[in-house]
């Protein structure tokens, strides 16, 4: 636990969050109200499709054809796949996008509660839901996702959420979008559980740390240089 801890306290989008975090912390203490508690479930919740929504959709999606483009997916996710024990590469490196999201996020849900809550409730329901119940279920993913990838003893809960992800970097990235603890039910929802014959089916060994593209493309290996990457997926930095 206390090596993943030590990775999760210096990433610099929970180092950015944490304020916001404590100010909900404050603000439902400061304004309690049993809402709250519906407010943090759902803020909760909502985080838990959040992360399984852009995994999928939206850092999985069809590698651009513009390299500049490419190189932000690169250093968002195709890094994190093609070099998957790198520490540096288990987060993107805009650190500042989950804030920005909680705010829009916060902005939208107050207007749209608005009409039914009062403003005032509203954005309390809001701030506290998304920069508590939200954040902390982003904490939770993280801790899970950082610990799937470290090398160190882990519990049966440790290497269940280790088989379970790792699944997806070296049998099949088309399944197990989830990453948090006890989150499967959302890929099966949505028709993206594990299935050892459809993985067997796709397998791809030359391409499957690309996530399906041919591992010489000149998209990847103009990304790699670019973050000072080994030539090659799988290799450790020098």
């Amino acid at each position: 636990m206390i090596p993943t801890l030590r990775v999760l306290l210096h990433m610099g989008s929970l180092q950015r969050l944490f304020p916001f975090w404590l100010a909900a912390v404050a603000l439902a203490v400061w304004a309690w109200t049993p809402l709250l508690v519906i407010a943090v479930l759902y803020g909760v919740v909502l985080q838990f499709f959040v992360e399984y929504v852009m995994h999928r959709f939206l850092l999985h999606r069809k590698p651009p054809t513009e390299q500049g483009i490419f190189n932000h997916l690169y250093r968002s996710h195709i890094g994190h796949h093609e070099f998957p024990a790198d520490p540096e590469l288990f987060t993107g490196d805009d650190h500042w996008y989950p804030v920005r999201f909680g705010l829009i996020s916060v902005a939208v849900h107050t207007v749209l509660l608005w009409p039914f809550l009062g403003l005032q409730t509203a954005f309390l329901f809001a701030f506290v839901g998304l920069f508590l119940g939200s954040v902390s279920a982003f904490a939770f993913y993280e801790y899970c996702h950082t610990l799937a990838h470290l090398n160190v003893p882990k519990g049966w809960i440790g290497q269940k959420i280790t088989r379970d992800h790792l699944a997806h970097h070296y049998q099949d990235h088309h399944a197990t979008y989830h990453v948090s603890l006890g989150m499967g039910w959302i890929d099966r929802l949505f028709g993206t559980p594990h299935d050892a014959e459809a993985a067997k089916a796709r397998f791809d060994r030359k391409t499957i740390l690309s996530i399906g593209m041919d591992p010489e493309d000149l998209r990847l290996v103009t990304a790699r240089k670019a973050y000072g990457l080994p030539p090659k997926p799988g290799m450790k930095r020098a």
